[in-house]
């Protein structure tokens, strides 16, 4: 048996304001999402925007419906958008906030399985690393690629192989 450490290397920012210009815009568009939340059964809000390639910001925010699981996430929901309305354009990075009963939440809101795993299919579409910003209001969390978030990734060059 071999027993191996999987380490994660992200930053850690205490105000928007301490983000590189660029992010910063990104983050403020992932608050300006929350305004297209459609959250009545759990009042938590998630926006999220994706920037591209071409400098276009695409905003996303969850969309909740009475049977819980025809509701979509605003990751997946800014990402689809943005390959279906873009799709010759790379994505760079995302970022996403949350809120509830109109405050933001102090901590960010972690990505769920589902929204990670598209986050790795993007990734793997545009052959580089996808940048997420996770923004709380106490705190903003920045990581490289989405193999800090699923460091085993389910990417579509693994379908078929054999070792």
């Amino acid at each position: 048996m071999i027993t191996k450490i999987l380490e994660i290397t992200y930053s850690e920012y205490s105000s928007v304001n301490e983000l590189p210009q660029k992010d910063a815009n990104l983050l403020n568009a992932a608050v300006e999402a929350l305004n297209g939340s459609y959250a009545p059964y759990s009042n938590f809000n998630v926006g999220a925007a994706v920037l591209l390639d071409n400098g276009v910001i695409v905003k996303g925010a969850n969309q909740e419906n009475i049977a819980y699981p025809s509701g979509l996430c605003a990751e997946r929901t800014a990402l689809f958008s943005a390959h279906a309305n873009y799709p010759d354009n790379k994505v760079v990075s995302i970022a996403l906030t949350s809120s509830q009963n109109g405050l933001l939440l102090a901590t960010p809101p972690f990505p769920c399985g589902a929204c990670r795993q598209v986050m790795a299919q993007t990734q793997t579409r545009n052959g580089s690393p996808l940048k997420i910003i996770i923004g709380g209001s106490d705190k903003i969390l920045v990581f490289n690629s989405v193999e800090s978030l699923l460091p085993f990734i389910f990417a579509s060059e693994e379908v078929g192989k054999h070792e």
